[in-house]
C-alpha cells in the first residue's frame, strides 16, 4: 500500500501502519461507522437516574455514534482548500474588538485605541495589571526546536497565535500552536499529557511538543481544509454581506460526523469544552476537531475553564464541564449553523428564539424540539451522551432529507420496536403501537425476553413477573403495561407514579401512560404524555406515530393527518401511519390524498395487497368527488395485477364494473372504437353489462349459502343486456 498524502512525493510504502518515508499513518476513507469506537455497544437512550450536573465522572453512553450506519446521505459540497501559500497570513493581527484579557477572572477589553491612538498590541491590562501580546512571537523562517521551519501564522486561536511550519526530518507540513504568554504553560503541558494518547480520525493528531525563547510550542497534524466560520463567512459574502445560513441538512450532517469524536473523548475522560463553528474542519474525506486547546481532564479540579460566551453552557462557573455541558456547546453550533439566530450572543445567548421567529423551527419542529433538549437550562433535561444525541439527529436529519427531497429512508430504531400490528388495524387499538426496547445491561433482561417468547395472557403474565429474580424498572414496566391489558389502569398509574419518584428522567413511564389513556379514551391525555416523550426523543418515529393516532381518535383529522404523514414519508414500514393517513384524508375529503398515501406502500410489504385494495375503494370514491373513466380505468388494473383468491378478485371487479356502469349511463357515448378495455370489457354499456352479469354469477356459484346464492343471480338477471335470446 502506498502512502498517498500530498507532501509524501514520491509516495513512500506503508509499513506497519506508518509510512516509510513521511512516517504518517495511512489516509483512510471516512465514515461514521469507522469513526464510532469499536467497542461501543448498540443502544438507544439511556434510561435510569440522571447524574447531578456537578458530576464531574464522564463516562459515555453506548450507541453507534451516528447511527447512519456509517453511511452519508446527504452529499455535502467540496470544501474550500487553500494552497499551503495562501493559507499563511501576510500580515498577521488581532482586530481591537477582540482584544481581550488573558486572565480568566477578568476578561476586561485591552489594547484599545484612544485619543485618537491605535491600541498597543503589548501591554498591561489597566484593570487587573495581567500581560498581554498580540504579536506572532514566531518571524518566518524561524527554526523551533531544530525540527521545525516557520512558514507564518495561520491564524489566531482562543489561547494564542497559530503557525504553519515544515518538519525537516520528515518533510510534512505541520502546525505549531503557541500561547499569548507563559502564564498558560501549565495548559499547554496538560493539553499535550492528555492529547499524546489521543487517537482518532475526527480529531487532530498531536505529534510533539518544543520549547523556543523558553516558549512552549504543540507540534500538531497540518489539516487542509475549511472551517465552519470560514464556510458560513464565505457564504455571507456571497450574499452580499447578508447571513446566510448552511442548509439545515447540510449542518446536521457536520455536526453527526463530528460527534462520534465527542463520544471517543468522553470515553477517554476528556471534556472538549470550546466547541464552535471555528474549531471544527472539513477536509475532503472527514470532519475534523481542532484547537484542542480547551481540553479539560474529568479529573481535573483546578485548571483554569475555557470557553466562548454564546456556547458555553450556563452552569459552567458552578459545576465545572460536564458530559451536558460538552454537548450543550454542540446544540449551539448547530443552531448557529443552520439560521440566522439574530441575538445569538444578547438576547438567545443563553435561549432559542420560538418558531415564530425563526422559520426553519416552524418547518421542522422536530429540529426544534432536538435544539431545545440539547441547550436546555437543566444539565439534567440534556441528552447524557454524544450517541444518544447523534441517534436523535440521525432521526431528525431522516424526517428532513425524506421532507425535501420525497425519498424515504427507514432504518430501525435502537429504541422502540416495530409496529406490534401492522396494515389497516383498527381504530382504538392501541396495542399496535411500537414499544420501547427493553434495556439490554439490566439485571433482568434475559428472564423478561424469554417471558416475552413464552407467555401471552397478561394475567399469566403478571404472576410470571412477580416471580422476577430482581424488581429491576423493566419489570416494573412491563407489569405497568401488563396491568393496562386486564383493565386495571389505577394499578398500573399507581406503579408508574412510583417508577417516576425514583426517576423523573424515565421516559418510559410518559409512554405507558399515555397507552392508559387511550385504554381509557382519555385522548386528550394520551397526546399530552406522548409529546413529552416527543420532546425526550425527538427523532423516534414512534412517539410521532402515537401522537397521530391519539389525535385521530380525538376526531382532530388534520392533526393525526400531520403526524401520520411524517411517519409514513420517512418510513413507510410504519404501515399503520399509512393507512391512518388515508383514512384521515377521506374523512377530510382529499381522496386524492388517501391514494397517494396508499401508494407509500412497497411492493415487498406484506400490507401491499391490502393498501391496493384500499385504493382501488379509494379511485371509486365518490365522496366529494366525481369519478372519472380514468379512475375506472387505474382501479382496474390494481385489480388486474393483484394476486388475489378468485372470490376476492371477483367481488372488486364487481365494484369497479358497477361504477363504470354509472359512469356510461350517465353519458359516456356508445360504440366509440377509441374507448379503454377494463378488465376484458369495453367500456360501453352492453359489455360492462356482460361483464357484470358474469361476474355476480361466478360469485353466485362460491357462494356457500342459498340465499345469498339466490340474490347474486338475480342481481347478474337484472344486469344483464336485453337481447333477442
Amino acid at each position: 500500500m502506498k502512502c498517498t498524502r500530498e507532501w509524501c512525493d514520491p509516495p513512500g510504502d506503508i509499513e506497519g501502519g506508518y509510512c516509510d518515508r513521511c512516517g504518517s499513518p495511512p489516509v483512510a476513507e471516512f465514515s461514521a461507522a469507522t469513526a464510532a469506537p469499536r467497542d461501543l455497544a448498540s443502544s438507544g437512550p439511556r434510561t435510569g437516574t440522571r447524574r447531578s450536573s456537578t458530576t464531574r465522572a464522564a463516562g459515555a453512553g453506548t450507541g453507534t455514534g451516528t447511527g447512519s450506519g456509517g453511511r452519508r446521505r446527504v452529499e455535502l459540497p467540496p470544501p474550500e482548500i487553500q494552497d499551503v501559500a495562501d493559507a499563511v497570513l501576510h500580515s498577521p493581527s488581532i482586530p481591537e474588538n477582540k482584544r481581550f484579557c488573558g486572565n480568566p477572572s477578568c476578561g476586561q477589553p485591552v489594547g484599545r485605541a484612544r485619543d485618537g491612538q491605535p491600541g498597543r498590541t503589548e501591554g498591561f491590562c489597566p484593570k487587573c495589571g495581567h500581560p498581554f501580546s498580540f504579536s506572532p512571537k514566531l518571524a518566518p523562517h524561524t527554526l523551533v526546536g531544530g525540527q521545525y521551519e516557520v512558514e507564518g501564522c495561520l491564524a489566531h486561536g482562543g489561547l494564542g497565535w497559530i503557525y504553519l511550519a515544515r518538519d525537516h526530518r520528515v518533510g510534512f507540513w505541520v502546525v505549531l500552536k503557541g500561547l499569548l504568554s507563559n502564564d498558560n504553560i501549565d495548559v499547554i503541558r496538560s493539553e499535550l499529557r492528555y492529547l499524546a494518547e489521543v487517537d482518532h480520525p475526527n480529531i487532530v493528531k498531536v505529534y510533539n511538543f518544543v520549547e523556543h525563547d523558553d516558549d512552549p510550542y504543540i507540534v500538531m497534524e497540518y489539516v487542509r481544509g475549511s472551517t465552519l466560520r470560514s464556510t458560513l463567512e464565505s457564504r455571507k459574502a456571497a450574499n452580499n454581506g447578508e447571513a446566510d445560513p448552511m442548509p439545515v441538512t447540510h449542518a446536521i450532517t457536520h455536526i453527526l460526523e463530528v460527534l462520534p469524536a465527542f463520544s471517543y473523548l468522553h470515553r477517554q475522560g476528556l471534556l472538549y469544552c470550546d466547541f464552535k463553528p471555528d474549531n471544527v474542519i472539513r477536509t475532503e474525506s472527514s470532519v475534523k476537531l481542532i484547537d484542542m486547546g480547551a481540553v479539560y481532564h474529568v479529573s481535573d479540579t483546578t485548571s483554569a475553564i475555557y470557553g466562548t460566551p454564546g456556547f458555553q453552557a450556563p452552569e459552567i462557573a458552578d459545576t465545572g464541564p460536564t458530559i451536558p455541558s460538552d454537548l450543550y456547546t454542540v446544540g449551539r453550533t448547530l443552531a448557529m449553523l443552520c439560521t440566522d439566530m439574530r441575538g445569538f450572543h444578547s438576547t438567545y445567548a443563553r435561549s432559542l428564539p420560538p418558531p415564530t421567529e425563526v422559520p426553519l423551527f416552524a418547518q421542522h419542529e422536530s429540529l426544534y424540539r432536538f435544539l431545545v433538549r440539547a441547550t436546555a437550562a437543566d444539565p439534567d433535561d440534556r441528552f447524557q451522551s454524544a450517541d444518544e444525541m447523534a441517534t436523535q439527529l440521525n432521526g431528525v436529519l431522516r424526517e428532513i432529507v425524506a421532507a425535501d427531497q420525497g425519498a424515504p429512508w427507514p432504518e430501525p430504531s435502537t429504541t422502540f420496536t416495530a409496529e406490534l400490528r401492522s396494515g389497516s388495524v383498527e381504530l382504538g387499538d392501541w396495542r399496535a403501537l411500537p414499544a420501547p426496547l427493553i434495556a439490554v445491561d439490566d439485571p433482568a433482561a434475559a428472564y423478561l425476553a424469554s417471558l416475552t417468547v413464552a407467555v401471552g395472557d397478561p394475567d399469566e403474565i403478571l404472576e410470571v413477573l412477580a416471580l422476577a429474580p430482581e424488581r429491576t424498572v423493566e419489570v416494573q414496566l412491563r407489569e405497568a403495561r401488563a396491568l393496562i391489558d386486564v383493565d386495571r389502569f389505577d394499578d398500573a398509574d399507581t406503579l408508574l407514579s412510583e417508577i417516576a419518584v425514583a426517576d423523573p428522567w424515565e421516559w418510559r413511564v410518559a409512554w405507558i401512560s399515555g397507552l392508559t389513556a387511550l385504554a381509557r379514551a382519555d385522548h386528550d391525555r394520551a397526546l399530552a404524555e406522548f409529546r413529552s416523550v416527543y420532546a425526550t426523543l425527538p427523532g423516534e418515529l414512534a412517539p410521532k406515530l402515537a401522537m397521530g393516532y391519539a389525535a385521530e381518535c380525538a376526531g382532530d383529522e388534520a392533526a393525526a393527518a400531520h403526524w401520520y404523514d411524517i411517519v409514513s414519508n420517512t418510513d413507510p414500514s410504519f404501515t399503520t401511519a399509512v393507512f391512518g393517513l388515508a383514512r384521515c384524508h377521506t374523512r377530510l375529503g382529499d381522496i386524492g390524498g388517501a391514494i397517494s398515501a396508499y401508494e407509500r406502500i412497497p411492493p415487498t410489504s406484506s400490507s401491499y395487497v391490502d393498501a391496493q385494495i384500499a385504493k382501488t375503494e379509494a379511485l371509486l370514491d365518490t365522496r366529494g368527488r366525481a369519478v372519472s373513466i380514468d379512475d375506472v380505468v387505474s382501479a382496474a388494473a390494481v385489480v388486474d395485477r393483484l394476486p388475489l383468491a378468485s372470490e376476492h378478485r371477483a367481488r372488486l371487479t364487481a365494484r369497479v364494473l358497477g361504477t363504470a356502469l354509472e359512469i356510461v349511463q350517465a353519458g359516456s357515448p356508445d360504440g366509440d372504437d377509441d374507448l379503454p378495455v377494463v378488465l376484458g370489457c369495453s367500456l360501453n354499456e352492453t359489455d360492462v353489462r356482460f361483464g357484470l352479469e358474469a361476474t355476480y354469477r361466478r360469485l353466485a356459484l362460491q357462494s356457500p349459502a342459498g340465499a345469498e346464492r339466490i340474490a347474486l343471480v338475480d342481481q347478474a338477471n337484472r344486469l344483464r343486456p336485453r337481447t333477442v335470446l
